[in-house]
């Protein structure tokens, strides 16, 4: 009879786990465009095969309220006040994979190492500055067809990235090189330098260097 083989245990070394908060400046107007709650139930009823209701007329100022992120509660029908007092944010990931694309331009390190060694913490992260001002943009849509879109855009803004990452994979500087590489060169939003645009870039914010306030 065969002998059991013996097992070998792996010993990991532990993680060194370290926090830091990256405050950044934008560079460029931050362009919104949160998936609509109208886009969201379309979107069900057509999977759920549902029969498609008549479109309704274009609402300038519900589309522009519905691109936003909110933080703070947002009221059934918002008004400009609610706008101009309301909290807003922006998706964690985006931020997070502006500074994993970066890695393309850094050398020494792939996106898979990168990914895994930092996230950014909470789902959202707040917006710091002006309340943002609609913008109206002719589109493309599928077969070359033209459409008018109404999105949010904070001209003026910035934000206060909070990073966990492993020490021992990447250092804390650079892990801020990575989020001024990615603020640089791919930005977040919509029409951001990775998708031929120029809007969403921005930088670590410098020593002594404000970032934007109401």
């Amino acid at each position: 009879m065969a002998a059991a083989a013996k097992s070998t245990a792996v010993e990991l070394p532990p993680m060194n786990l370290q926090t830091i908060d990256i405050p950044i400046v934008g560079d460029a107007g931050l362009i919104c465009h949160a998936w609509s709650t109208k886009a969201k139930r379309q979107m069900l009823d057509k999977q759920m095969k549902k029969a498609a209701t008549g479109k309704v007329a274009k609402d300038p100022w519900s589309d522009f309220c519905e691109t936003l992120y909110w933080l703070s509660d947002k009221p059934e029908e918002p008004t400009e006040d609610d706008v101009m007092n309301g909290r807003f944010g922006f998706p964690a990931v985006a931020f997070k994979s502006a500074a994993v694309t970066a890695v393309t331009s850094t050398g020494g390190m792939t996106k898979v190492l990168a990914r895994q060694a930092f996230h950014i913490e909470g789902e959202f992260v707040e917006i710091l500055g002006p309340a943002p001002s609609m913008r109206e943009d002719m589109v493309r849509v599928g077969m070359g067809t033209a459409d008018i879109r109404h999105r949010a855009e904070f001209e003026t803004w910035g934000a206060v990235l909070r990073v966990k990452f492993n020490a021992n994979v990447l250092s804390a500087e650079q892990v801020i090189g990575l989020f001024e590489a990615g603020g640089f060169g791919v930005g977040i939003g919509d029409w951001r330098p990775e998708k031929d645009g120029v809007n969403g870039r921005f930088h670590v914010a410098k020593t002594g260097e404000a970032l934007p306030c109401r």
